[in-house]
């Protein structure tokens, strides 16, 4: 990883309000000083500072309370009593935060979330890769295109898509956009989650949609044993009003440290910092060295954190991210998100399993099939291949297997559309279908079959464990 040593002043005083509720915690900036990598170059924009400003004053996208609430929850999954389901794009953007397109992700993750519930047999934790998911880490700062050269795109809260000067600007009032977008995203989320959409009996009904499909008939036999179990359910009572609700979180990679910062409020309850720019924040696989400012900046708040962990990670460089971010070893503090690819994870991962469980660490292990599996198709077209995705799903569940250790939970890039962008599956996509199908902006997601093709299979090996 290329590491930029980069220095920065004290906010302006027109901070001053906001900085005063975290005076007692100067710590929350000692990441100014250390080795950072992935930022935008948009200090000395004229509106940086103002950007900066209206997001220290702004109010939280999510509370305390909440962030309490899920840290408990994951702890319960750390200990083996409750399974992980996070989903959401690669990168979002401010053009598809439509209700529509917002409806549709939640719609399939909660369809998801059904399934493995009762192949797990223990609750599922629905979290979404959604409202503060605009910013990418990108291999190169540059792309070339007919001999001309420009800033790389790094998602919506950095630059605009389009290849021309304008749009490539590293522009900081994207940054006060993307809050407004994941407000107002958050808002759609917790009304779906909240009024009925998520009613168990309906969400099954979706599911008998898909199975009704030829292509997924295998899927049947579990289809019908949910069916009974809601009939079942139903006939006893069961309070299905309870059942219209569900919680569900917000996550994304805290990629961008000038927005995490900014959105940092200390509690008044506790006074302790939390990134209120979302419930779980999670370090990318190029932001992860020790000694980083993203390491720094994360160890220093009170929400549940990832950290991404690829094929080149050492059982010590493991040990040493638990000391600087889970010291208390406290259960669902921290979660492990291996991304290893199918080539590597039966190898590699074994060990790193072996020495943290012997730590005494109780991290939550989570498998991210997507980013270890990513290949250009012979039209030129970034993919993944649904059956290497789900052979890293399977060698995750036969290394925890073998370990007597907890497959703790599913990460995936997936959309509620019917994109064409990962080969393959039930009812497969062919390359040919990427020229009017492949919506993506950066990586390509699973659509919304695929989606539920894997929690089935995930929900099958679920299932064979109990």
């Amino acid at each position: 990883m290329t590491e930029t040593p980069v220095h920065r002043e004290s906010l302006p005083t027109l901070l001053s309000g906001a900085a005063a509720t975290s005076a007692s915690h100067p710590e929350l900036d000692n990441w100014r000083s250390l080795p950072i990598s992935q930022q935008p170059t948009w200090r000395n924009d004229p509106g940086y500072d103002a950007a900066i400003a209206e997001l220290s004053m702004v109010p939280p996208l999510v509370f305390a309370g909440e962030v309490d609430v899920l840290r408990s929850r994951l702890a319960e999954a750390a200990q083996g009593r409750a399974f992980l389901l996070q989903g959401g794009d690669c990168a979002e953007t401010f053009e598809a935060a439509t209700a529509d397109k917002i409806s549709a992700r939640v719609r399939t993750l909660l369809q998801m979330a059904v399934v493995l519930t009762y192949g797990a047999s223990v609750p599922v934790i629905k979290m979404g890769r959604m409202a503060g998911q605009f910013a990418k880490p990108r291999s190169s700062n540059d792309e070339t295109r007919n001999g001309v050269t420009l800033p790389a795109y790094r998602g919506d809260m950095v630059n605009g898509f389009d290849f021309t000067p304008e749009s490539r600007r590293h522009d900081p009032a994207r940054m006060v956009r993307a809050y407004h977008t994941s407000a107002s995203t958050l808002n759609l989320i917790r009304a779906f989650t909240q009024g009925g959409f998520a009613d168990l009996r309906l969400v099954h009904h979706w599911n008998k949609g898909f199975t009704s499909n030829p292509s997924h008939s295998r899927y049947e036999s579990l289809a019908r044993e949910i069916d009974r179990a809601v009939r079942f359910m139903d006939a006893c009572g069961a309070d299905f009003e309870a059942l219209k609700r569900v919680e569900f979180f917000a996550s994304h990679e805290a990629l961008l440290l000038d927005y995490e910062r900014a959105l940092t409020r200390v509690d008044s309850r506790t006074g302790q910092p939390y990134d209120t720019s979302g419930h779980f924040l999670w370090i990318g696989e190029r932001t992860r060295d020790l000694d980083s400012a993203h390491v720094d900046f994360l160890s220093r708040v009170r929400n549940p954190i990832g950290v991404k962990l690829g094929p080149t990670t050492s059982a010590e460089d493991a040990l040493a991210l638990i000391d600087r971010l889970d010291p208390n070893r406290e259960p669902g503090r921290l979660t492990f998100i291996t991304r290893m690819g199918a080539r590597n994870i039966r190898e590699k991962l074994p060990s790193l399993v072996e020495k943290v469980t012997a730590s005494g660490a109780q991290v939550l292990w989570v498998t991210d099939p997507m980013h270890g599996n990513t290949v250009t198709s012979p039209n030129g077209y970034k993919t993944r291949n649904f059956d290497d995705v789900m052979d890293e799903v399977r060698g995750f569940f036969e290394v925890h297997d073998s370990l007597g250790t907890f497959p703790g939970g599913l990460h995936v890039e997936m959309t509620g559309d019917d994109v064409a962008e990962c080969l393959g599956g039930a009812d497969p996509v062919d390359q040919e279908a990427f020229v009017e199908g492949y919506e993506s902006v950066c990586d390509p997601r699973l659509n919304h079959m695929q989606s539920l093709e894997m929690a089935f299979l995930v929900a099958g090996a679920l299932s064979r464990r109990s």
